[in-house]
């Protein structure tokens, strides 16, 4: 009877992945090389999984899906050998990997590598070299990771888009730039329709005190949509507020830019000084606060004002007859003045 093999397939980004005419998700090069060994090898594939953009440094084997179904199909015998395309397919955690493979070897699974062979358990030498090429993996990983980080701090610092989507305010247009894989680079410009929407968030925020879930109520009650043609939600409106790109700086992990005159919608003066009146208003800051809590409706100072008694902050609503203090007192309107005591307001 052959041997039953399962194949294990990963890639740690979705752009590894190839689709075929259905749309269906596939890594062709590891899927081939494992056929083929199998054939030659006199084995029968009776199962196949595949992780698209799995990290197998970054992600534990407890968190990933399909390495639990095989260690569960293991425990039930379905199958007697796992094979992999390289080791390092099953994980680059030095301090992890090397006890998963040993795990399948103790329930009876040999592991088999097209290109390494198969991992053996029969003596400590056999343990240290497990040990060593998953250290190895794991080493590789880190330096893969620093060259990355590297590079694209190097691409923002020269002005250049280090891919994805388009901030909002922005639209990519081809630089007519070739990259190493043939494939033309496309560089950020101002989509000016959408940079007005922008700079208008900022003014609000600057000139009226809007906060973030207030700017999402005003542009949703003027018909403003998002680039996806539905409502904004304050936490959207948020990250715009806090994303330096709309004073012309481009960022990657915590790498920053010098400011890039071509990219700028709000002045950085203006984008400087909402960072500024945004921070002063959370609770953390409220002994430090200089500018208003509250900017809407009549009762300005709602939020503002101090018991000159116990020093909390003076917070009401009202219908006109009767007024809710914070501590959930109920008074009058012409009683106001006699809780605020010696307060300069009439």
């Amino acid at each position: 009877m052959a041997e039953r093999v399962y194949c294990l397939y990963r890639v740690s980004t979705a752009k590894q992945v190839d689709h075929d005419k259905q749309n269906q998700a596939d890594i062709p090069m590891q899927r081939k090389a494992c056929h083929e060994f199998a054939d030659r090898m006199g084995w029968t594939i009776v199962h196949e999984e595949q992780e698209d953009g799995v990290s197998g440094y970054k992600v534990s084997a407890a968190q990933r899906d399909k390495i639990q179904l095989i260690r569960e199909h293991a425990e039930q015998g379905k199958f007697d050998i796992l094979l992999v395309f390289m080791f390092d397919r099953l994980g680059r955690k030095a301090d992890e990997t090397p006890f998963v493979v040993e795990w399948f070897v103790k329930k009876g699974v040999r592991v088999w590598s097209v290109n390494e062979g198969e991992q053996r358990f029969e003596s400590h030498t056999d343990r240290l070299t497990n040990y060593i090429r998953f250290w190895q993996a794991d080493g590789e990983s880190q330096k893969t990771s620093i060259r990355t980080r590297t590079a694209l701090g190097q691409m923002v610092q020269e002005g250049r888009f280090r891919g994805g989507t388009a901030p909002y305010g922005y639209c990519l247009e081809k630089s007519g730039i070739i990259n190493k894989r043939k494939h033309e680079v496309y560089k950020l410009v101002i989509d000016e329709e959408e940079a007005e929407v922008v700079r208008m968030m900022f003014n609000l925020c600057v000139s009226a005190g809007y906060g973030r879930w207030r700017l999402a109520m005003f542009l949703n009650d003027k018909g403003i949509k998002t680039r996806k043609g539905t409502n904004w939600h304050d936490a959207s409106v948020g990250a715009i507020l806090h994303n330096v790109i709309y004073k012309g700086v481009l960022r990657s992990g915590t790498t920053f830019s010098e400011p890039f005159e071509k990219l700028q919608i709000v002045d950085p003066s203006t984008f400087d000084l909402a960072q500024r009146l945004m921070t002063e208003r959370v609770n953390e800051k409220k002994n430090e606060r200089t500018v208003p809590l509250n900017t809407a409706g009549q009762s300005l100072l709602s939020g503002n004002v101090f018991c000159g008694h116990c020093g909390g902050r003076l917070v009401l609503t009202t219908n006109g007859k009767i007024v809710r203090l914070a501590n959930g007192e109920k008074k009058g309107v012409k009683g106001l003045s006699s809780y605020l005591g010696d307060s300069p307001f009439p």
